[in-house]
């Protein structure tokens, strides 16, 4: 089989197939080997890791991993695909397909069962109208995962790794920071895909901490403060998590622990860092 990095083997493929991109599925597939090396390098696959790619649509990147990994399970949803990956993966004995909605499979059995118990290494061109769903179910379960490298929006990928005081900065970045390191691995243009999308990419490499670089005693309650502090961006601090329905704690309280932290009280929750968010957590459940 001819590699899919090649615009015009893809182009063959899909025509033989008669293919129709689905934008239900948001699909844009790689055509640039330069892109395509760059995401399996920056995964860091090797022999000995079990990939899980997520959306592998003609099998373009799947060829990429399959000549180094020890084996890969491609998940993917449009049933339509799943004669053209029959064909273009027959040679690879290492890569199992399966037609599943990656937010409905139980990743915890694909890590059992090809894995041999060791994290899995996760690779994706995500769709980009359900990335933060997908990131967020690999980063919030106990799934033994081990790093996430994955083409998203640039938009996204600068939402995740941003600081405090930054435009970009939010409930996506505090939450990424608090599961995993963020790297840029590259910005990567519209004229890579085919289709072209309409707005730039970037691929992102998220490593999974194994203890979370802050222990609040609550987590639970640092991310219903942190998504009260982003659902009303223009208002202070005080008068978000006050109008939240999701923070159980009185005016008074909230004040205090602001006052507590050394924090002005018209202070906004975007200049808050993720250590300030988890101490003002400690401050308000003792209360």
């Amino acid at each position: 089989m001819a590699t899919l990095g090649n615009p015009k083997n893809t182009i063959e493929i899909l025509q033989k197939y008669k293919f129709v991109f689905q934008k239900k599925f948001g699909q844009n597939f790689l055509i640039d080997p330069r892109v395509l090396e760059k995401i399996v390098d920056a995964s860091g696959v090797t022999a000995e890791d079990c990939v899980l790619e997520i959306g592998p649509g003609i099998g373009t990147m799947t060829q990429y991993l399959a000549e180094r990994a020890g084996h890969v399970v491609a998940v993917e949803i449009d049933a339509n695909l799943i004669p053209i990956l029959q064909e273009t993966l027959a040679e690879y004995r290492n890569v199992t397909v399966l037609h599943q909605d990656i937010l409905k499979t139980d990743i915890r059995a694909i890590a059992r069962d090809w894995g041999g118990g060791r994290p899995l290494k996760v690779t994706a061109n995500l769709p980009y109208y359900i990335t933060t769903p997908i990131i967020m179910n690999l980063l919030e379960q106990d799934i033994p995962v081990d790093t996430i490298t994955v083409m998203v929006q640039k938009e996204v990928a600068d939402r995740m790794q941003v600081g405090p005081g930054t435009k970009d900065y939010g409930a996506l970045s505090l939450a990424v920071q608090y599961y995993a390191r963020a790297e840029l691995v590259a910005n990567v243009p519209p004229n890579c895909f085919m289709p072209r999308p309409g707005v730039g990419s970037a691929v992102i490499r998220l490593t999974k901490y194994q203890t979370p670089p802050v222990q609040p005693k609550d987590p639970d309650l640092m991310f219903r403060l942190i998504r009260a502090s982003f659902n009303q961006r223009r208002k202070t601090l005080q008068n978000g998590l006050n109008n939240s329905p999701d923070v159980p704690c009185s005016r008074e309280a909230i004040a205090a622990a602001i006052e507590k932290l050394g924090l002005p009280a018209a202070v906004r929750g975007e200049t808050l860092s993720l250590k300030q968010f988890a101490d003002l957590a400690d401050c308000l459940s003792d209360t």
